[in-house]
């Protein structure tokens, strides 16, 4: 059973790996080295929403899971990472995450609630993470750090059939400040497949780590 998110959450999720859900106002941003991104603006916080599609080559999905759940190993190769740590409160965990920003900017942090599922339906095996932002958790904010309060994120993984992982992602925060716009489409356009080549390089590199 979940504790923290509903199993049509999961379900929703899992199911954009085979018909993604790009109606009215979904635009594609970028196709870049094998990763489409799209991304649909949000009225009301001047923002938009992205989902990503893509395929993660030569990384097993029960590995690119793993790699993707381990948050002390994720400090090693994502260099945009400050700090990173679960914290125990009483009836549940959060991940704490401190983000670096460009020089002269504030970096950000973020309190959220994460849950992993492994799905399978039909003789299919899918790999389900949701995390979205738990403002109310009693952490307090630092000096100088913009706390994110509005974020969540979903990301569904399967095997491509060859030995990779092919992965859908939706995601959408509000980093709040003031962030030039050429920031916000770097990120986008650029920050995304980096982060998915990172990562594709983490898992060859993961079987050594565990030694």
């Amino acid at each position: 059973m979940s504790l923290h998110f509903a199993e049509k959450e999961f379900d929703s999720a899992w199911r954009e790996l085979d018909d993604p859900q790009l109606g009215e106002g979904w635009e594609l941003l970028t196709e870049n080295m094998g990763v489409k991104i799209y991304r649909l603006f949000d009225k009301v916080t001047g923002l938009y929403e992205y989902k990503i599609l893509g395929v993660l080559s030569d990384c097993p999905v029960e590995l690119c899971a793993d790699v993707y759940m381990d948050l002390v190993y994720r400090k090693q190769w994502d260099s945009y990472v400050k700090e990173l740590h679960e914290k125990d409160f009483e009836d549940h965990k959060v991940i704490y995450w401190e983000v670096k920003y460009p020089a002269l900017m504030s970096n950000r942090d973020y309190v959220y609630i994460r849950e992993r599922k492994d799905v399978r339906v039909e003789g299919r095996t899918l790999y389900v993470v949701l995390a979205r932002s738990s403002p109310n958790t009693p952490l307090a904010e630092k000096s100088g750090i913009i706390r994110v309060k509005d974020y969540k994120q979903s990301i569904a993984m399967e095997t491509d059939g060859a030995g990779g992982t092919k992965v859908f992602m939706n995601y959408f925060d509000n980093p709040g400040g003031m962030i030039p716009n050429w920031l916000i489409n770097w990120a986008a356009k650029t920050g995304v497949p980096t982060f998915l080549t990172n990562m594709q390089k983490a898992c060859a590199n993961y079987g050594d780590r565990k030694k």
